[in-house]
């Protein structure tokens, strides 16, 4: 069993630490700042300049769509395994992943009509995609019912002859207030007859489409999230072509498992990433601050709390490998149980890991002088997107249990988004 990273991807590692370090972190504030400037004139959903900037230079420097793999549209698309550690260091800044073209929902949305879609599909959706040209919403959780489980969606897919209608409210649909955003994946239902995982359809759907409204933006904590948003949307008798419904009718939940599966570890990357950077802050703030005659660095709660972090960090970290190092070599299906473990344990440990470095650095911790706020904010909102810590566990439970009851019928693997 080898623990090392290829040489590609230590080559890889160290051009991208070299971006960071020379174009992300002094701009880490300037990006902040601008879309503050465009609140101030009165419009914050526009597309901020320094990422514009940043852009061509990811890509000339050969750091782009590093996400896809076995893509011919993205042949630079790394393996699940090779991304994990460069998706871990954007992390650290929750805007670097969009000047590398690496950000959610726009990953997994590509990955899914790369591997789901028509060639006119990816001709059309796709390969602006790609190009960083437009962005993109994923539509699945709805405000009415609980979304945890996916088979309460009530969103309705209604053919009529070369079109389908569409009726539906959906919420959290992260990236919907990016003008840029230009097209939906929408899950809904075609049939609500069929079988109970038969009944769902996904479906790419202009977001300029007749009857699309996009109502308001929610907060996470407090925060909109502009330009990028998170979005109420209503579908109201919305009609598209029968040949942008993805993979045919009731392949809704095929597609969502493969979709959900790479998108999960992906935020679980970048929640190491964020964690890691909340311990380096912490040991900078505890190592400079005096208190009662002494560093707080030599308290024994602070190096307890500094220890468990390191531990906590690095199971997480060895954890999220060997899930991508099975999604690669076995598949999503089997490596199920790993990919509910990592969407239990990331999130956790990063927001515990943050919480102590929002102590250390007393009521500094909890304003906009430092990053650790924003980033608390982003992971324990990650505790329920792709589905609450509750689904997952009981989903991984029904797993363990199932190893040790006679007769046991293959476990069905929850689709879940939000609450």
């Amino acid at each position: 069993m080898d623990f090392e990273y290829s040489p590609k991807v230590k080559e890889m590692q160290a051009k991208l630490l070299a971006f960071m370090d020379e174009h992300v972190y002094p701009n880490e504030n300037t990006y902040y700042d601008e879309v503050a400037a465009n609140r101030a004139k009165g419009n914050a959903w526009v597309p901020t300049k320094i990422i514009e900037e940043l852009k061509p230079k990811a890509r000339a420097a050969g750091l782009w769509n590093l996400f896809l793999p076995k893509s011919p549209r993205a042949p630079e698309g790394l393996s699940n395994l090779e991304y994990a550690p460069l998706c871990e260091i954007m992390g650290r800044v929750p805007w670097a992943p969009e000047v590398f073209n690496c950000s959610a929902p726009d990953t997994g949305n590509m990955e899914t009509i790369e591997r789901y879609g028509t060639e006119a599909n990816k001709d059309e959706w796709l390969e602006p995609l790609l190009k960083g040209e437009i962005r993109s919403a994923f539509l699945m959780t709805e405000p009415a019912v609980a979304s945890s489980d996916a088979t309460n969606i009530e969103c309705s897919m209604r053919r009529e002859g070369d079109e389908y209608v569409i009726n539906g409210r959906k919420w959290w649909s992260s990236g919907a207030g990016d003008p840029r955003c230009a097209v939906y994946i929408v899950m809904g239902k075609t049939d609500p007859e069929a079988p109970r995982h038969s009944q769902q359809s996904m479906i790419l759907v202009p977001s300029n489409a007749k009857g699309v409204k996009v109502h308001r933006p929610l907060t996470v904590f407090g925060w909109d999230d502009a330009p990028h948003g998170h979005m109420e949307v209503e579908l109201k008798d919305v009609r598209v072509p029968a040949g942008n419904l993805l993979m045919g009718e009731g392949k809704g939940f095929a597609i969502a498992q493969g979709r959900l599966g790479p998108g999960r570890i992906h935020h679980c990357m970048r929640s190491i990433g964020a964690a890691e950077r909340a311990l380096e802050l912490m040991c900078q703030r505890l190592n400079d601050r005096t208190a009662f005659g002494r560093r707080i660095s030599e308290q024994g709660v602070w190096r307890e709390r500094i220890a468990e972090s390191r531990c906590m960090i690095e199971q997480a970290r060895l954890l999220t490998l060997k899930a991508a190092y099975m999604m690669d070599t076995v598949g999503n299906k089997v490596a199920q149980a790993e990919i509910a473990m990592i969407k239990i344990v990331a999130p956790n440990v990063s927001t515990r890991v943050i919480d102590w470095a929002i102590q250390a650095h007393g009521g500094g911790g909890v304003s906009q002088d430092f990053p650790l706020a924003y980033s608390y904010a982003h992971q324990r909102t990650l505790r329920l997107a792709d589905g609450p810590d509750e689904v997952h566990r009981n989903a991984l439970a029904k797993l363990e249990l199932a190893k040790h009851m006679a007769g046991a019928k293959e476990v069905e693997m929850p689709i879940t988004r939000g609450s």
